[in-house]
């Protein structure tokens, strides 16, 4: 395909985008159910429909200020000085109007702001973890920065730009024909077609311009962000020299690109410029010309300069508004791609919540891959009971955290079922299913907040004494006190200000507040030196008593008194037994405890 017709086809997409855009959009502006917003719009265009009129009959009491000061017979009844004050007047209501109908909107627009800022933010969540997995944050952070912000501008643009645009320049057409002859009308229109062709074709091809500007800009914040949120990796491998200049090849070609940005936009403002002051100097001529021979007064002519004053300012402003709209089009058109992101994982209508009598677990003939060209889970059975203790090992990759992920339902099964006390996971509703799970990951990731908030988490609106009663559960209450600012301590940006064993903790911690009736401990103690670890597998053990438990662990000391072991080898479970049992069959089980025992001698 000739690249020609490559841009043609983007352009089309992009014209079907802008019109899906200002479709989502524009309902904003008369919401049902919301009789204030609709009375709002209507008195902003009024508003409107006032400044606009007033700023059309403006320059007629200009000329007839300067006509009874030239000497000149005046039809209205009013001298110089009244006919200059009310010319003041008008300007100064036109503008009132302007600020007053501005103001009015406001809280249209920035309610609309607020009610897609918090859809997307909301469809975010809902999206799979799979998605979330392959997405880059700072590009994503920039796509819903740059959306949410063009709402405001679209609504407010939409409303009050282009109709009254339009309306202002039929006036004055309108009133050039009348008091003047069609000459003028022609010259102007000629003016205006002119101005809006050059207009329209130099930003379409500056939007074009825009887009490579904006993905190069997208790409340096997600390497900046990538990169700062790697600090220590950074670090380790002494690569600071080589993220700089990764960011800075990333920001020479957003420089490039905002260069031809800047560039083409000056062509545009000089192109228009030469059209527009063509135009006027035409008519001023025809004017000049009437004055000399008696058929214009003076006043005509200051009239006829301040019409055409008039007719720039709002074109000039087309080509602002125009543009910005396009832009503001592409930047919610990437929005509303992410809002029309499916979610991979959805609750069916009206599913009903998860009713957990025991909370026993079943994975029945569990088939799974995350792509379909890799099966991970190869028809896996396994059930745990109301209130008992089954932990998972095996090798690395042999599907151990793939199967909490599923019982935590971030992906569905591609075959078979996983049922909790006979329900179908994907027949109940997913927040009920979550609130009935607690999870403990290996890998904990605190909020850039307090130490109590993030405890807190677990529970909404959980009491100080509840807070303090899962910390000391979870063996770290000691240590927040001795805190020089204690449970108000910051523990910075994913918790880095904490150790690998104290954030560890504290997930265990809010996970305890939680108090769910099934409990999913993935390597919950593996950040945790040993002293530290036993204590908190008598919490952790205390805190599963009437509950149960699913433990993913790799140290096998750590679960040597479940109630069952499951081994599992490339997707398939091939033993499963007590402790005491499996080391007597001196099977899978029994070799990988062996080699764990001799590691731990050798260190």
């Amino acid at each position: 395909m000739p690249p020609e017709t490559d841009q043609t086809a983007i352009d089309d997409a992009e014209r079907r985008s802008g019109l899906r855009t200002i479709r989502r959009v524009a309902p904003y502006l008369w919401p049902e159910g919301e009789p204030w917003v609709k009375r709002r719009v209507v008195i902003s265009l009024l508003m409107l429909v006032a400044a606009k009129l007033i700023a059309v009959g403006t320059p007629m009491l200009y000329k007839q200020a300067v006509d009874r000061l030239g000497g000149e017979a005046s039809t209205l009844l009013l001298g110089a000085v009244g006919l200059t004050l009310a010319y003041g007047m008008a300007r100064i209501l036109n503008s009132g109007f302007q600020q007053l109908r501005d103001g009015v909107f406001a809280k249209v627009g920035q309610r609309a702001l607020r009610k897609l800022a918090l859809e997307t933010f909301t469809h975010i969540h809902k999206l799979s973890l799979r998605y979330h997995i392959t997405r880059k944050t700072g590009g994503l952070s920039r796509i819903i920065e740059r959306g949410v912000k063009g709402v405001e501008f679209l609504l407010r643009f939409l409303l009050f730009s282009i109709g009254p645009l339009i309306l202002e320049l039929l006036l004055v057409g309108l009133v050039l024909f009348w008091l003047f002859d069609i000459w003028y009308l022609a010259v102007v229109a000629v003016t205006i077609a002119l101005y809006v062709w050059f207009t329209f074709a130099v930003t379409e091809w500056r939007v074009r311009l825009r887009r490579k500007m904006n993905a190069q800009d997208t790409d340096a914040n997600q390497k900046a962000i990538d990169s700062l949120l790697n600090f220590e990796t950074v670090k380790y491998f002494n690569a600071e020299g080589r993220e700089a200049a990764r960011y800075d090849h990333a920001m020479q070609g957003y420089e490039e690109a905002a260069v031809k940005t800047a560039t083409s936009l000056a062509m545009l403002n000089f192109g228009q410029a030469l059209i527009i002051n063509l135009g006027l100097i035409a008519v001023m001529v025809m004017a000049a010309v009437g004055v000399q021979n008696g058929a214009l007064t003076v006043g005509d002519f200051v009239m006829v300069n301040a019409y055409m004053i008039q007719i720039t300012m709002p074109l000039n402003f087309l080509g602002t508004v125009y543009r910005e709209i396009r832009q503001s089009l592409v930047d919610m058109g990437q929005m509303f791609d992410l809002l029309d992101q499916p979610a991979e994982v959805s609750d069916k209508p009206g599913a009903p919540a998860l009713a957990v009598a025991g909370g026993a677990v079943q994975f029945d003939t569990v088939r799974f891959g995350y792509d379909r060209e890799r099966e991970i889970l190869k028809g896996i059975s396994l059930t745990v009971g109301a209130g008992e203790s089954v932990a998972l090992v095996g090798p690395s990759g042999s599907g151990k955290s793939t199967i909490g992920r599923l019982l935590f339902r971030f992906y569905d099964v591609s075959g078979g079922a996983i049922r909790i006390d006979g329900q179908d996971l994907r027949d109940v509703a997913q927040n009920s299913l979550h609130a009935a799970i607690g999870v403990v990951p290996q890998d904990t990731v605190l909020f850039n907040d307090t130490i109590r908030y993030n405890i807190a988490y677990g529970k909404d609106d959980a009491t100080e004494a509840e807070v303090i009663a899962a910390a000391k559960s979870a063996q770290i209450h000691e240590f927040i006190s001795s805190l020089p600012e204690g449970y108000d301590t910051m523990v910075g940006e994913r918790g880095l200000k904490l150790s690998g064993g104290e954030k560890q903790r504290v997930g265990i911690a809010r996970t305890l507040l939680k108090d769910p009736p099934i409990l999913l401990l993935d390597e919950a103690t593996s950040a945790l030196d040993t002293e530290t670890e036993a204590s908190i597998q008598s919490a952790l053990r205390r805190a599963g008593e009437g509950r149960t438990v699913l433990t993913i662990a790799h140290r096998l000391s750590t679960i040597a008194d479940a109630d069952r072991i499951v081994v599992l080898e490339k997707g398939e479970v091939v033993e499963e037994g007590t402790h005491e049992a499996l080391l007597a069959r001196a099977g899978r089980y029994a070799q990988l405890w062996a080699l764990q025992q001799a590691e731990e001698r050798a260190a």
